[in-house]
């Protein structure tokens, strides 16, 4: 039978808890100062302020799950999917011609696409140990 929540192991926990900070803060970097940071990276202001307005509320539900008792499994599992496609759609995104960043954008994008992998990684180790 399959529970609807699962009990948090220390490391569901912690990634939980790091994700809904690094997401956070994110988030709100890109809603607050996305105008300087399209100075920086050559990436569409609308791009990184949306993607910032986007990040808060899921900031807010990841920290939600990090604060439960038992984390419920379809959230966890979403944001695992969430985490593989923002993963995926930010590698995309520097082949398809929509932006043209600079190597800064180029890196910006890469190391952020690389740590959501990682915590999507961490997430669905955290799970199956749970």
């Amino acid at each position: 039978m399959i529970t609807s929540t699962v009990t948090r192991t220390p490391l569901l926990k912690r990634v939980l808890q790091v994700d809904a900070i690094a997401t956070g803060l994110i988030g709100l970097l890109l809603a607050v100062a996305a105008g300087p940071l399209a100075d920086l990276t050559h990436l569409p202001v609308t791009l990184l302020r949306g993607c910032g307005i986007f990040l808060v509320p899921v900031a807010a539900f990841v920290a939600w799950m990090a604060a439960r008792p038992a984390a419920p499994r379809n959230g966890v599992w979403a944001l695992i999917a969430l985490n593989v496609l923002w993963f995926a759609d930010s590698v995309a995104l520097l082949f398809t011609g929509w932006v043209d960043p600079n190597g800064l954008g180029v890196a910006f994008v890469l190391v952020q696409a690389v740590v959501v992998a990682v915590f999507a990684e961490f997430q669905y180790l955290g799970l199956r140990r749970a």
